[in-house]
């Protein structure tokens, strides 16, 4: 990868006031990926992008009404669960909030040219919110609303010219769980390629080969569950025989990246193998696939990974790789999962007999 791309990311403190003692996904995760990403020198490389939160109007591009109002209303009151495992506290709607307008702003910025890679470091994560409920620690789906803003859905509140309206988008969502919300939103939507690789079985239980899209959408919802211990090679293989020959065939104009960390060998929220040099790779493989199909053009935002270390590094390693520099030479300090590999040939047999591929 010699090429060299002008990368911005999204950032703002906000992003931490959004937390819960003890709870998985917490203020402590973005905290480190800052701290390395300033103590490395990365930051300096990249561009600041400014944003501001998600006005109502471009949330309900996604979320019904009703839904943005509750989530409003139960921070204004002092928090409350929406479920086993998602919460919201005093500062949650501003915080969601703000990391969708970062989704937002980071596809404007893409797409009217002032950088021509830009990564979301937002949380509360999102691919896990549904139209009219949040699970799965997300309120808002961020790259959901990446995708509207791309297809002309999502009002601009910038006082710019608005970007070209594009007609087709392509999100591949490597977190480790199953993007069941972006499924939900995008089901029946041809204009957007929804690729998900994903630990199957585990949270959500979704995410099965046979779910494929529905009416216009048809065929254009792709799925790739993997049993535990498939670790890098696996995860090559299905870039290269799936994911690759879809893009190539559905010829998106934006590749949107769910970037989670957490189908790493030390996360202890599920039970995949890959290494950080592994995650390198396969954003290689899409930044590559950006090129060749985009111009470049490739937004993401952060999801999930809940080791500390093996996020930080996942974070840089993604950036560096993004600007152009070589998985080869990804920082790994835990380095590769030493088990033998689980095979991913059965299911890759599967995804390709369902969805045409040679």
């Amino acid at each position: 990868m010699s090429q060299r791309h002008a990368v911005g990311y999204l950032y703002a403190p906000i992003f931490l006031a959004h937390t819960l003692p003890h709870h998985p996904e917490h203020h402590a995760r973005l905290e480190a990926v800052m701290t390395l990403l300033r103590e490395s020198g990365e930051l300096d490389r990249l561009a600041e992008l400014p944003f501001a939160p998600a006005t109502a109007s471009q949330l309900c591009a996604v979320h019904v009404d009703a839904y943005v109002e509750l989530v409003k209303q139960l921070s204004a009151r002092g928090g409350a669960m929406l479920g086993p495992d998602t919460y919201i506290n005093r500062a949650s709607f501003e915080a969601a909030a703000a990391a969708a307008g970062a989704a937002l702003a980071a596809t404007r910025a893409v797409l009217a040219g002032d950088v021509q890679r830009a990564f979301a470091l937002v949380r509360p994560p999102g691919h896990h919110a549904f139209a009219d409920h949040g699970e799965g620690f997300c309120l808002f789906n961020n790259i959901a609303l990446a995708a509207k803003y791309a297809l002309g859905d999502a009002p601009d509140n910038s006082t710019r010219a608005r970007p070209p309206v594009l007609e087709r988008v392509m999100i591949v969502d490597w977190d480790v769980h199953h993007g069941n919300g972006t499924q939900s939103i995008f089901y029946q939507d041809p204009r957007v390629l929804f690729v998900s690789i994903h630990q199957l079985p585990l949270y959500p239980l979704s995410g099965r080969v046979d779910e494929v899209g529905a009416g216009a959408g048809w065929g254009t919802t792709v799925n790739v569950p993997l049993p535990p211990g498939v670790g890098d090679d696996g995860y090559a293989r299905v870039l290269d025989e799936i994911v690759v020959p879809l893009a190539r065939r559905y010829r998106p104009q934006l590749l949107l990246m769910s970037a989670g960390f957490d189908a790493h060998w030390l996360d202890e929220l599920a039970g995949m193998a890959v290494s950080l040099r592994g995650f390198a790779r396969i954003v290689a493989a899409l930044a590559e696939l950006s090129d060749e199909l985009c111009e470049g053009r490739l937004v993401a935002t952060l999801e999930g990974g809940y080791d500390h270390d093996v996020l930080s590094y996942g974070v840089l390693n993604t950036l560096r790789v993004l600007r152009g520099e070589s998985p080869d030479v990804a920082l790994d300090p835990p380095g590769p999962f030493t088990d033998r590999p689980v095979s991913a040939e059965p299911i890759i047999r599967r995804v390709k007999a369902t969805h045409e591929l040679p």
